[in-house]
């Protein structure tokens, strides 16, 4: 390379290209146009072969429950929340995010959006800013930005799930809480108390005042944190009046009693309200600290064993899944609802 000439990097704002060490990730067609795989492997690691079109998620039974997830910049727990919706009885669809930027997929052909963790564009400026920048800033032919379309799914009656990452993602965006109704960023999450990564298992309260459907029925659960940056702040005394009012504080850590506590290790990065996770005013937005998605089956626990001896009829089910089984019951449930009168009309005439 000569001196004057500049090097060719990749430009992150085109769709990504198809590898040869990553067969089926992307197919090009004799036009060179994009089609896109169905979702990546949930069983056998293998990628769908078949392709995801605009049109494929009308294709399944009207009852069939559509969960979008959203991969690509570092993120990496696509795979466990495919596999967690799979196992709810939804049907999952991995994509990476370009291919939402680029309109080759529709969020409003799904109906729940879902954000995984990882460390998108490696936290360089700190989890989740950039990525939340690319969704409020960056617009398409049309104008508009993902944002734009975000909001537009919530005001539709559809949800949005974000963990880790993703929930880092929601709060630097504004979406959680969203008090304001503005999605301006009222809270923020930082590094932990601790001044380091914390990786262990941690036991959370549901609050009983909460109005998210992910949450129903549930008390309280244990689960996995993986995180850098997870102490939730609240700046201003009437913002921490008014999550604590709406219930918006929707888990807390606790201790082995089952008390909310602000107590290392068990609250873990020392977050306002001891919150590990949060909903906005409506519930329909959730996102969490933990990951449930890394507790699907009583075998991903340490200490699974002892617990199977102790209780041969211990469920072999993990208590993260219930928060899929939720969500997604809850929506088979709005369809049924739906479509009951228009059952009635049909069967009248």
């Amino acid at each position: 390379m000569n001196d004057n000439e500049q090097p060719k990097l990749p430009d992150l704002n085109t769709p990504p290209r198809p590898q040869h060490d990553d067969p089926g990730h992307e197919i090009v067609n004799r036009e060179g146009q994009i089609v896109l795989p169905g979702y990546k492997s949930v069983d056998a690691g293998h990628e769908s072969t078949e392709p995801l079109s605009h049109s494929s998620a009308g294709t399944s039974s009207a009852l069939s429950v559509k969960a979008l997830i959203l991969t690509g910049f570092g993120i990496n727990c696509e795979e466990e929340f495919a596999a967690a919706y799979k196992l709810a009885g939804a049907e999952p669809t991995i994509v990476h995010l370009n291919q939402v930027l680029h309109g080759h997929v529709s969020i409003h052909d799904y109906d729940i959006l879902n954000f995984p963790g990882g460390f998108s564009f490696g936290d360089d400026l700190g989890s989740g800013v950039v990525l939340a920048n690319k969704l409020r800033y960056r617009k398409n032919a049309e104008g508009r930005t993902l944002l734009d379309d975000i909001k537009q799914f919530i005001a539709n009656g559809k949800f949005v799930m974000g963990i880790c990452n993703g929930f880092q993602v929601l709060v630097k965006l504004g979406l959680l809480p969203n008090l304001s109704g503005n999605v301006t960023p009222e809270v923020t999450l930082t590094h932990n108390a601790s001044g380091r990564y914390e990786d262990r298992w941690v036991r959370l309260k549901v609050n009983p005042k909460s109005n998210s459907p992910f949450l129903k029925g549930i008390e309280s659960m244990e689960v996995p944190v993986r995180h850098g940056e997870g102490r939730l702040i609240i700046k201003g005394e009437e913002t921490l009046a008014q999550i604590e009012a709406r219930a918006l504080n929707c888990l807390a850590y606790t201790d082995f009693d089952g008390s909310p506590t602000d107590v290392y290790p068990h609250n873990p990065n020392g977050a306002d309200l001891n919150c590990a996770g949060l909903t906005d005013t409506t519930g329909q937005v959730f996102g969490l600290m933990p990951h449930p998605e890394a507790f699907l089956s009583l075998y991903n626990h340490p200490d699974w064993a002892r617990r199977k001896r102790q209780n041969p009829n211990l469920s072999e089910e993990g208590d993260g899944l219930r928060l899929f089984r939720n969500i997604v019951e809850h929506v088979q449930s709005q369809r049924q609802t739906a479509a009951t009168p228009q059952e009635a009309t049909q069967f009248s005439s």
